[in-house]
């Protein structure tokens, strides 16, 4: 049985603590070692659905017996309806690939402003298949496309056809059924820009429209799955078991595309983590936490560990990292049972007790636990994590030279301990492929990459700058500095941003040897709330998105809990 934290009892706070420091917290071994949490996007989507009782209907669905054709689902929230429009394809096995370069995908989407009319449909046929080749209007919020996984899902198609439910295990070994390969938001091909939204409350937090988006997605795959069998056996088909198909997600393959946006995004990156770190600043402040709170938090911690179970891996560095986390879940468990009602400040305590006694993925994964029966203290935060961020950031060029090396030496000094004339410091570049337009990341002594560098190395263009200034007086003005050396303009001006806010960098070498690329992408991808992730390399991975959650027609009516921590299974198989 589920038990909730009733939200007019909100629970003392003890005198403030700090925060944790951006030196600890801003490492990439660590932001590769989080997990979703109640601020998670896909969670703060569903719970807002289920708050205001958005209404959903299946307003079209026709899908021929080769399963090609259109379909349109619609939710009607308090001011305004979206729809997506979903066209699926009959894909040949050897044309299907993950790859951002791919020609041709088994459905293609796009999320409507409204409900589409007739002549939209058709507009929209002629433009969202065709996906880059296409064009969009300021009706169009988003553009996204899916590939069916080749290992379930003509075994689901055959068992349903039969009359048989598929098998559990196989399925939760995968996670889904299909799996997007690029979700496009914020104007890209012609789609509404993400200011002109932007104001709407259902879009107030971040990513609300791609969240939303494949939120519906799940939806079409779990119809169009069960439409395949029932054309295959009218007679003997049957529909997946609700217990089943609320285990299946949407999965999705995100590689090095994505990963410079939190180095890109300074400012947004800062308000994600300080979001994060004042929830758990505000948890381990509480003073005594109750019974209904710590019987909630062994109930989430045991459903983490169903989790960590389901999570399969081949990448042996994420298998290894799985096999500790399982036991560091077993000590936590262990030391959490001491916990009771007289013990004062006694989530301070556990995580203070976890610093020392698990490594950083159980450590994160207890951060994000910790949230969970504080609804009533975390759940505002997410509408901090929005932010506008302009264009070009001016610079003031008034600022001293004195002022620009402290700057630097506050939010670069783990920059300025590295030796950047060696090799390993500066092995890679990230550049823009010329075929896509995508951050691809290259070897520099292996290839001539300096003419076409991007500049997301600013640990290093820090330590430039400051290695250029010592040749300054400290009353001189940044913008003399700049006259003669206009290659770092792009420096002082990040560093101006950053130095307003205290988690926009990473405290880490972006462009050393061993730097790896799938730690940029976990930390983005665990704000968004994906789970299984599943490293097929250095420089992408697997994830599954919504496994668990209810179907958007379940949302009106539901329980907070039911709203928003489906996330955490309690089917054990």
């Amino acid at each position: 049985m589920s038990i909730s934290n009733p939200d007019s009892s909100i629970t003392a706070i003890s005198e403030p603590a700090t925060c944790r420091p951006a030196s600890t917290v801003m490492k990439l071994s660590r932001l590769g070692a989080f997990h979703q949490s109640r601020l998670s996007f896909m969670r703060v989507l569903t719970r807002r659905l289920a708050r205001e009782q958005w209404r959903y209907e299946r307003t079209s669905f026709d899908i021929d017996s080769n399963g090609v054709g259109c379909a349109v689902y619609t939710l009607y929230g308090p001011t305004r309806a979206y729809s997506l429009v979903a066209f699926a394809h009959d894909l040949a096995d050897e044309d299907r690939s993950d790859r951002v370069i791919a020609q041709a995908w088994d459905a293609t989407f796009t999320l409507f402003d409204g409900v589409p009319d007739t002549a939209d449909l058709a507009r929209l046929h002629k433009n969202v298949p065709g996906q880059e080749t296409g064009r969009l209007t300021q009706s169009e919020l988003s553009l996204s496309r899916a590939n069916r996984s080749v290992r379930l899902w003509e075994q689901v198609v055959a068992s349903l056809a039969a009359g048989q439910q598929p098998d559990v295990i196989q399925l939760l070994d995968v996670g889904y059924l299909m799996r997007t390969t690029a979700v496009y938001g914020s104007g890209k091909f012609g789609a509404a820009d993400r200011e002109s939204i932007a104001a709407r409350p259902e879009f107030a937090e971040p990513f609300q429209v791609e969240m939303l988006n494949v939120y519906l997605i799940r939806a079409f795959v779990l119809d169009l799955v069960e439409h395949m069998a029932s054309l295959r056996d009218p007679i003997h088909a049957t529909r997946l078991a609700p217990h089943i198909a609320r285990q299946l997600g949407i999965g999705n393959s995100t590689g090095l595309g994505m990963a410079p946006f939190v180095i890109n995004h300074p400012t947004l990156f800062n308000n994600w983590i300080s979001a994060r770190e004042e929830a758990l600043r505000r948890v381990r402040c509480v003073a005594h936490a109750t019974s209904t709170e710590l019987v909630l938090f062994a109930e989430m911690l045991e459903r983490v560990r169903v989790t960590v179970a389901r999570w399969h891996t081949d990448h042996t560095e994420q298998h290894r990292r799985i096999t500790e986390l399982t036991g560091d879940l077993l000590l936590l468990a262990s030391e959490a049972a001491h916990l009771d009602a007289f013990l004062e400040r006694p989530w301070d305590k556990l995580y203070r007790w976890a610093e020392n006694a698990l490594g950083i993925e159980a450590q994160e994964c207890l951060v994000s636990l910790l949230m969970e029966p504080y609804a009533d203290l975390v759940d505002d935060l997410p509408a901090t994590m929005s932010c506008t961020e302009p264009r070009t950031q001016h610079i003031d060029g008034s600022v001293s030279v004195a002022s620009t090396r402290t700057a630097i030496e506050r939010n670069y000094a783990w920059a300025l301990t590295i030796d950047w004339t060696q090799a390993r410091p500066r092995a890679r570049a990230w550049y823009v492929s010329q075929e896509k337009l995508e951050p691809r990341l290259g070897e520099r002594h292996d290839e001539e990459l300096d003419a076409y560098e991007q500049p997301l190395a600013p640990g290093r263009d820090a330590a430039q700058l400051f290695r250029t200034l010592a040749a300054w007086e400290d009353h001189q003005s940044i913008a003399e500095v700049l006259v003669r050396h206009p290659e770092h303009r792009h420096t002082v001006r990040r560093l101006q941003t950053v130095n307003r806010v205290p988690y926009a960098e990473i405290h880490d070498n972006t462009i050393d040897a061993q730097m790896q690329p799938i730690d940029l992408l976990r930390c983005k991808l665990s704000f968004f709330g994906a789970t299984q992730f599943d490293p097929r390399s250095d420089r992408w991975l697997r994830i599954c998105l919504f496994a668990g959650a209810p179907h958007p027609s379940e949302l009106v009516g539901a329980s907070h809990l039911e709203a928003d921590q489906w996330i955490y299974p309690t089917i054990k198989t």
